[in-house]
């Protein structure tokens, strides 16, 4: 049943919008949640906290006049339960029905897209190069960018297609001129925003090594080598290829303050090494990570900031709300980064989460060989990020 075929509730119900749930959540009021969406969806993605209790029943459990006594059972009637599924509507319904038995409820508008939607910006107060640092976070998946303010002109690095009219909006607000639109490498997660910026006006960068990859556009947008430096205002970003999550992955030096590593170092953890040559590859390209790490990351000063693309659930922010972490406190916490080329490729291949989903449909799109509308690539990328190669934190192990 389509979310639009169910018929609004005898009783109203309150919806609750995404950001005001999240704001329940972080200054840790106790929220339950019951998720009506299908069982397999429900494992794959949810959202959680440690003050957050989700309990899982499906729709369907409630769409005959008589509801079981034990799916009845399972909803707490000693306080208020937000009802949510995948787009709204079938939540609604779940929650109009457990209104009329009495339960005190409301639901999240626009279920899990709506969660999708919530995109926050904090600032990096630790960087120290020229301008303003600003992290994007999309808490639903993890997806982590960054903008660049100084002297009137701006950059944005990792953007993502969802948030385009965002980030022109806010440079707009800022009182800034988005010159510059960077990726990292070909994204797998995440449709990027680099080809509808650079359509806006934007310079499109993205990574020279990338290119044999099979992108198609190549010849349309910037191309970045190692060592390339883009000017924003009086600050730098210089480009540093760090192959390993894959061959073209390049990190993004910001004026000597901060790294942003797209998916080759996160606070938490390091690359999943699979994606681009898939489980035959693996070996080889973690210990190209390897030799990235050591060689070109981990031999800067240790103050340098490191910035991923992306944050788990097992990721700490720092004092200031960022998902980043100085070099220097990584190689104290990750033994991962300290240890021998042969152990660090074992404990990389050991425990690594499933593939994103949709990753190589995903993929296929970022290269310019598929094709979808903004609808469809919103819906690609609903789900966690998982380009860790660990389940769990490495930080403090």
């Amino acid at each position: 049943m389509d979310a639009d075929d169910f018929p609004t509730p005898d009783v109203e119900v309150a919806s609750v919008e995404p950001e005001t749930l999240k704001d329940r959540i972080d200054a840790g009021e106790d929220v339950t949640l019951l998720d009506a969406r299908m069982s397999s969806d429900y494992e794959e993605w949810r959202i959680d906290g440690e003050n957050v209790t989700s309990i899982n029943v499906p729709y369907f459990e409630f769409l005959e006049d008589d509801i079981d006594e034990d799916v009845l059972a399972r909803i707490p009637d000693d306080r208020e339960v937000t009802v949510l599924c995948a787009k709204g509507g079938a939540s609604e319904y779940v929650a109009g029905t457990l209104a009329e038995r009495g339960y005190e409820v409301d639901h999240l508008e626009d279920g899990m897209n709506g969660w999708a939607s919530i995109y926050e910006t904090v600032e990096v107060t630790d960087y120290d190069g020229a301008g303003t640092l600003l992290q994007y976070q999309r808490p639903s998946s993890g997806c982590l960018g960054y903008l660049l303010c100084d002297d009137g002109e701006a950059a944005i690095i990792d953007p993502l297609r969802a948030f385009t009219d965002r980030y022109l909006a806010d440079a707009d607000d800022l009182g800034v001129d988005l010159r510059y639109a960077l990726d990292t490498h070909v994204h797998a997660d995440h449709i990027s925003g680099v080809r509808d910026l650079d359509a806006e006006g934007v310079e499109g960068v993205i990574p020279e090594a990338a290119v044999d990859r099979g992108v198609t556009y190549a010849d349309q947008l910037t191309t970045a080598a190692d060592g390339d430096a883009f000017e924003v205002g009086d600050a730098t970003i210089e480009a540093v290829h760090t192959p390993g999550h894959t061959t073209g992955m390049t990190s993004y030096l910001v004026d000597e303050s901060l790294l942003a590593t797209g998916d080759g170092l996160f606070v938490e953890s390091v690359a999943r090494p699979d994606l681009e040559e898939g489980d035959d590859g693996a070996p080889d390209a973690a210990r190209m990570l390897y030799e990235s790490l050591r060689e070109r990351i981990l031999t800067l000063p240790d103050d340098t900031l490191i910035g991923g693309a992306h944050f788990s659930d097992a990721a700490e922010p720092a004092a200031d709300g960022t998902y980043t972490a100085p070099i220097g406190a990584l190689v104290e916490e990750m033994d991962a980064l300290t240890m021998a080329e042969d152990d660090f490729v074992d404990l990389i291949l050991s425990d690594m989460p499933p593939r994103p989903a949709n990753y190589e449909e995903i993929i296929a799109t970022n290269l310019g060989q598929n094709a979808v509308d903004d609808e469809e690539a919103f819906t690609l990328e609903l789900g966690p990020n998982n380009c860790a190669a660990s389940q769990e934190s490495l930080a403090g192990d």
